[in-house]
């Protein structure tokens, strides 16, 4: 069996847009893998393109040599975009490997430790924000709209939802972001040494509040405060927070000591990592025990990456969960991470979304209160759509 195309495709998701691998043997089989641009990556296909051409000819099947290959001609630019690129290449392989063997992924990967994963609802409110119109629902815009967001997720059957930090103060509502761009939209800059104002820690616990309450307490709430602090404004937004009984604060860190002293101030346990590549990266949060949950991301370091990421995190007794917001074949790219991984904490999933997402794979994942069935197909159980593809090319 021989590699004889690979192509790359695209389409319109709203806000964002999917991207998906496909290689093509001559037998006839095809592997594919979900791959993202819209988070910092952007042209991560033209990384993807030079390195999986040079995969014409080769036997697909041979998957670690290939992405050890890989990772040599790349060694002096390691991590980010090139870490993604390696990435998708793998899990295209490792889908086509499992369709050769006529066998799910988690099969070949030594079989499921579960026939079920409980998912949390991701974003929860977020793209309702400035989304509602493609999503065709309300704008979430108050307090009250919260408290009535909460009450949809225990009703849709979701013990866990993960929400970002909102403001209601404006015009128009909008989400508290200063480390991923220094500019309000209706009022000046924010601070850019990345510290809140009582204004900012007063509206989050509002916002946290009003969830947990329409909710219900039979549903964990988690906080994700991304990038948006330094150490002293996580330490400040971790004490006004630390007494809600949160599931984690979510916190971005590149800095494992800083990040292991935010965790010793606080009784509330702490993920991160999501943005790390590679064991090597990995390697100083476990050390230092500055993680209560490994966040890991399958599009981002391959499956199989992965799965060598979470066995380190095993014997240091931290737990770890996929970073997975993207669409349903990364969905199922993740779950059959999570089949396989003893130490599973629970899964991220996206459930507010575009209209079309379930018509770009042919097999949607199947979603039963609040978990998700493994898949029980050859390689990831389902292909991107091409035709459903094509027919939403992205807008830009």
């Amino acid at each position: 069996m021989k590699i004889i195309k690979i192509e790359d495709l695209h389409c319109d998701a709203g806000w964002r847009i999917f991207s998906f691998l496909k290689i093509v043997t001559d037998e006839g089989l095809i592997g594919y893998s979900e791959y993202n641009e819209s988070y910092g990556s952007k042209g991560l296909t033209a990384v993807i393109r030079p390195l999986a051409d040079s995969l014409v000819g080769e036997d697909p099947r041979a998957v670690e040599r290939i992405t050890a290959t890989l990772y040599g001609q790349t060694r002096q630019a390691p991590g980010g975009m090139i870490s993604q690129a390696i990435a998708a290449i793998e899990n295209a392989l490792v889908d086509l490997k499992a369709k050769a063997l006529d066998v799910p992924v988690y099969e070949m990967l030594g079989g499921p430790v579960r026939d079920e994963i409980r998912l949390y609802w991701s974003h929860c409110g977020t793209y309702r924000l400035r989304h509602h119109e493609v999503l065709g629902v309300p704008q979430l815009n108050s307090l009250d709209g919260c408290r009535k967001l909460g009450k949809e997720v225990a009703e849709s059957g979701f013990t866990a939802l993960k929400t970002n930090m909102f403001l209601f103060d404006g015009s128009e509502p909008r989400m508290y972001m200063p480390g991923f761009s220094l500019r309000r939209e209706d009022q000046g800059s924010w601070d850019v040494a990345l510290n809140p104002d009582d204004a900012v820690t007063v509206a989050v616990r509002d916002q946290l509040m009003a969830l947990q309450e329409g909710a219900g307490p039979e549903v964990k709430v988690l906080l994700d405060m991304n990038f948006n602090f330094k150490t002293e404004g996580y330490l400040t937004m971790a004490r006004a927070l630390d007494d809600l009984g949160l599931m984690w604060f979510e916190i971005d860190s590149y800095d494992a000591t800083a990040l292991r002293d935010i965790r010793r101030a606080c009784k509330t346990p702490l993920a991160s990592c999501e943005s790390l590549y590679g064991r090597r990266q990995y390697k100083s949060f476990l050390e230092q025990h500055a993680v209560d949950v490994a966040i890991i991301d399958v599009p981002w370091n391959g499956i199989l990456e992965s799965l060598k990421i979470a066995a380190m995190a095993e014997p240091y007794e931290i737990n770890v969960a996929p970073h997975n917001f993207y669409g349903h074949l990364s969905t199922l790219m993740s779950a059959h991470f999570c089949a396989v991984v003893p130490h599973l904490r629970i899964m991220e999933i996206d459930v507010d979304d575009v209209p079309w997402k379930d018509e770009l794979v042919t097999v949607p994942p199947t979603i039963e209160n609040g978990y998700l069935k493994l898949p029980t197909g050859p390689g990831w159980g389902a292909d991107p759509d091409e035709e459903a593809i094509r027919a939403h090319p992205p807008k830009n």
